[in-house]
């Protein structure tokens, strides 16, 4: 080893070696030369080279003098912090203490790139040769000699695992080019080769047992090694070679042996973390990032560089999970401490609008693509964000630019396609999803999209072709509805083309709409239930039962916090609640789970989070959500009470505050039943609700079912939940000509029948024009059968 006298000189003469314009400083021409150099054995990509540079000009940003580059204060401390070995350096170059430096440097590169090596086995081979890019990453080098030798010996059986393998055909690679990146930090995270070219080894087999019992015995070598430190650096040089050649299973039993070495080391977690990730095991993933986060936050300045790329990375395991509101606090926390960081930012951004914060997410992917902006990604999501705040001309021009950049960006064509239908231009619509298609040919949205799309451009038969294509690639029910659609409304249109193109329906007055009987259900409710009820649906909040929140709330006490008024309250923070969430929705994937945080946090928590606090009452949260959760009507009344009760103002009353009343039903019918007024209602019947005044259990109740203002469509709900999937045989809707799935609508008179959607519009075919309607519900066939047996006439009643 060098002493630090002869060890400062060395990086002296590297530096001045490299120093072509003799400035004071390494520009990344220069520092990718060094890196080069310094690497005969190793063939780098420009995007391998420019994530190194990316990555020392980043960690070392102090040490870079402007355009010049980094110092030689800068270089001598890579060094310092275990980037590379200057003694293996410095003679890899061919340098000499004892010689004069001259301008002599492309003669220098020459000879040190020239140098060949015949055995691999050769010890003084390995000192002048780096196996990866990794090798020169500050404080993931290798330091000790002897684990070159394994890391070579490693290299070799690989290098005869692959021959073997690709001469029996076994080895698979899967290009993945034209997906979203997975927005890895560079440093840690996979490398570009993983991100566009899987491979996939066959595990099975004699070549493959072969190569794990002489994997074994080189780990063996590893754990025998003179000190507990040299071990380590051998297990993680075997993790991290196992690593970039995508064996990734067994890269994570010598990170984690790693860790059992050096527990508050953060890179053996980390990349642990990594290794499954990759392999789909994102809880384990992120119990690994937070063992990683811990090391790195009591290890003092030592890792503070790395804090950045854990919580990138962290942030990406918790999204494999469902949970992007906690993503969103991580990338937040990258983006904090390095604002340059453009894909902490990207992911940032997409994660807000995952979560329906539109305008947040705007503002993060601007930012990202301001620091990179050929950022393809990056211009997608930002598309997409547009598009969901109604800026469609905008959107349009950068989902084209995110294409320009990328050609093959499915996530883009995708997205732009369905931006084209919701304009109406079908043809265009119809062009995206055929690009998509060339690039992903089994992508079955793709083509019931495409299908769509030619049918509202008015050809009828390709359409048809398209869906018969896309029931090739899968069977789900939606396709045979679709299917039966386009049949339906190929006969209405040769009934049309007879009379004379007439419109297919006509929107009729409210008024004009009457019922058959108590049963039937009017007009007006159904429209605001079927909005419920989509809600529902799409949270899937409906299947999980309503003593849940009870439970929850009896288990799981909240801390109590003192508002700026100085009442008592139990809030948490969003992500908080997402973890909640995830206890009551256990039973959901993680993309089904995604997607139901996101109707929750648009349509609820950005209403309980008045001040943008990020904050939300937690009691008043159960609430809200207590009626549309499974489970008795009359459960859910009393849980939503319960909540109520929780809070800390109501807290060990067996009654409630009106005021609390009146304000839970307020936020009810503003979150499902936004059309109707608030303050209105309030006003007209006065109830202000003062400090004192309380209510009982009995008076909660009846103002909850009070159907002129309060929530009195639960009924109308709980008829949904109950019959929304009936189907009635072959009868389709006489107005949109899909099968009716749930209640039909017979018009007593003139015979038609209505779907719940149409009647709640109040579409009625423009050939039964009248004065009034009247409309008789059936729940099932089977009542319409009874009712035509019955053959008596009822009594109408006004729908007004």
């Amino acid at each position: 080893m060098s002493t630090r006298g002869s060890r400062t000189e060395k990086v002296k003469r590297i530096f001045q070696q490299f120093d072509a314009n003799r400035d004071g400083g390494l520009n990344r021409e220069e520092m990718a030369a060094l890196v080069v150099a310094v690497n005969p054995r190793v063939k780098f990509s420009e995007e391998q080279i420019s994530a190194i540079l990316d990555e020392v000009f980043r960690t070392y940003g102090e040490f870079i003098d402007g355009e010049k580059g980094l110092t030689y204060d800068g270089l001598l401390r890579t060094y310092d912090d275990g980037a590379g070995d200057v003694d293996r350096d410095f003679d890899a170059l061919g340098l000499d203490l004892n010689t004069v430096v001259d301008d002599g440097i492309f003669a220098a590169l020459e000879e040190a790139s020239s140098s060949s090596i015949v055995d691999e086995r050769v010890i003084e081979a390995q000192k002048k040769q780096r196996t990866a890019a990794w090798a020169i990453s500050p404080n993931h080098g290798i330091v000790f000699d002897d684990t070159w030798k394994i890391v070579d010996d490693l290299e070799i059986l690989i290098k005869r695992l692959k021959a073997k393998q690709s001469k029996n055909g076994k080895v698979k690679g899967h290009n993945s080019d034209a997906y979203s990146d997975a927005g890895w930090s560079r440093e840690l995270g996979p490398s570009t080769e993983i991100s566009e070219k899987r491979i996939l080894w066959e595990e099975s087999g004699h070549d493959y047992a072969l190569f794990l019992k002489e994997l074994g015995a080189l780990r063996t070598r590893a754990d025998g090694a003179r000190s507990r430190e040299e071990a380590f650096d051998g297990h993680m040089a075997i993790g991290r070679v196992l690593y970039e050649h995508q064996l990734f299973k067994e890269a994570l039993v010598s990170f984690k042996r790693a860790c059992e070495l050096q527990p508050v080391d953060v890179r053996p977690h980390f990349r642990a973390g990594n290794c499954l990730y990759v392999l789909g095991k994102y809880k384990e993933a992120k119990e690994e990032y937070l063992l990683a986060l811990e090391a790195a936050e009591n290890g003092g300045n030592q890792w503070s560089y790395l804090l950045p790329q854990i919580y990138v990375n962290l942030g990406i395991a918790l999204e494999g999970e469902g949970m992007v509101l906690s993503a969103c606090e991580y990338y937040r926390e990258a983006a904090i401490l390095c604002p340059t960081h453009f894909r902490a930012l990207k992911l940032l951004g997409s994660a807000l609008f995952g979560v329906g914060e539109y305008k947040a997410a705007v503002k993060a992917l601007e930012e990202a693509i301001f620091l990179k902006q050929d950022y393809a990604d990056a211009h997608c999501d930002l598309a997409s964000s547009l598009h969901a705040m109604g800026d469609d001309d905008r959107a349009i021009q950068v989902f084209q630019r995110a294409i320009d950049l990328k050609p093959g960006h499915v996530d883009a064509l995708y997205n732009l396609g369905g931006l084209y239908m919701d304009l109406g231009r079908f043809q265009r619509a119809s062009e995206m999803y055929t690009r998509v298609l060339a690039l992903w040919p089994n992508h079955w949205r793709a083509q019931l999209n495409k299908a769509v799309s030619l049918l509202g451009a008015g050809e009828a038969d390709e359409a048809k072709k398209a869906m018969k294509e896309a029931l090739k690639m899968t069977n789900r029910v939606e396709l045979h509805d679709a299917i039966f659609h386009l049949k339906q409304l190929q006969k209405k249109k040769k009934l049309n083309e007879a009379a004379n193109g007439e419109a297919d329906f006509i929107v009729v007055e409210s008024t004009k709409f009457k019922t058959v009987g108590d049963r039937t259900m009017l007009k007006q409710d159904l429209a605001i239930a079927l909005e419920i009820r989509s809600f529902q649906k799409t949270t899937r909040l409906i299947r999980c039962d309503v003593e849940l929140l009870k439970k929850e709330m009896s288990e799981n006490d909240v801390p109590v916090s003192y508002s700026g008024g100085g009442a008592p309250e139990k809030t948490i923070r969003k992500p908080a609640l997402e973890m909640i969430l995830r206890r009551l929705l256990n039973f959901l994937k993680s993309e089904t789970f995604e997607e139901s945080v996101r109707a929750i946090n648009e349509k609820i928590l950005m209403l309980l989070d008045e001040s943008g606090s990020g904050k939300v009452d937690v009691g008043m949260f159960y609430a809200v959500i207590a009626p549309i959760c499974g489970g008795l009507p009359e459960k859910r009344k009393r849980v939503a009470y319960d909540a109520l009760l929780w809070r800390p103002v109501n807290e060990g009353s067996t009654v409630i505050r009106k005021s609390d009343a009146i304000r839970y039903i307020k936020l009810l019918r503003a979150i499902y039943i936004p059309t109707r007024g608030i303050s209105e209602m309030m006003e007209v019947h006065g109830e202000t609700g003062s400090d004192n005044a309380t209510v009982t259990l009995t008076e909660f109740l009846t103002m909850f079912d009070d159907p002129d203002w309060e929530f009195g469509i639960m009924s109308t709900l709980v008829k949904l939940e109950r019959g929304d999937r009936i189907r009635h045989d072959n009868r389709v809707c006489s107005v949109c000509r899909y099968p009716i799935i749930g209640s039909r609508f017979k018009e007593t008179k003139a015979h038609f029948s209505l779907c719940n959607l149409c009647y709640s519009e109040g579409k009625v075919p423009s050939s039964s024009k009248k004065e009034t309607y009247t409309f008789q519900e059936y729940g099932t066939e089977s009542e319409a059968f009874k009712d035509k047996c019955k053959c008596f006439p009822a009594n109408a009643k006004n729908d007004a």
